[in-house]
């Protein structure tokens, strides 16, 4: 898992699709369906964590991003 396409990816193995329009509401909503498919035990917590790691830094850079 290197992007969050990948992540994305394994959302989608799970039967869930998000987009609103809105990035940084994406990712914030990915981050906490990777949490619910880690705390109900249908991901490991390798993958949990890199997703988190992922998502985060995504969610770091548009922020960034926007503040200059």
């Amino acid at each position: 898992m290197k992007n969050v396409y990948d992540v994305q990816q394994i959302l989608k193995k799970f039967g869930t699709f998000i987009y609103s329009g809105d990035r940084i509401g994406d990712l914030e909503l990915m981050e906490m369906e990777i949490g619910d498919l880690y705390k109900m035990q249908f991901i490991e917590k390798d993958h949990y964590l890199q997703a988190k790691l992922i998502l985060r830094k995504e969610k770091n850079r548009l922020l960034t991003k926007g503040a200059r």
